[in-house]
């Protein structure tokens, strides 16, 4: 690792965990620009589905017992 990364990483250390999720998140624009047209299409996925549990259209499930039931479908079948 260079000096200057290796900079940046003791820099990143001395900072809160928000401000390293905000640099993190500038590095990774840098390596991956934002691709707009899929923001907006997620945004409007987002609200959708957000609008369809409101109504009663679909369900929700506890986070925890959906990923218990994921992994022993999923990981548990080798």
């Amino acid at each position: 690792m260079n000096a200057r990364v290796q900079a940046l990483i003791e820099q990143a250390r001395s900072m809160t965990a928000e401000e390293r999720l905000v640099a993190l998140d500038a590095l990774q624009e840098l390596v991956v620009p934002p691709d707009k047209d899929w923001e907006a299409a997620w945004a409007r996925e987002s609200e959708n589905r957000l609008d369809a549990y409101l109504r009663g259209d679909i369900q929700a499930e506890d986070f925890d017992v959906m990923m218990t039931r994921m992994r022993r479908e999923f990981l548990d079948q080798r």
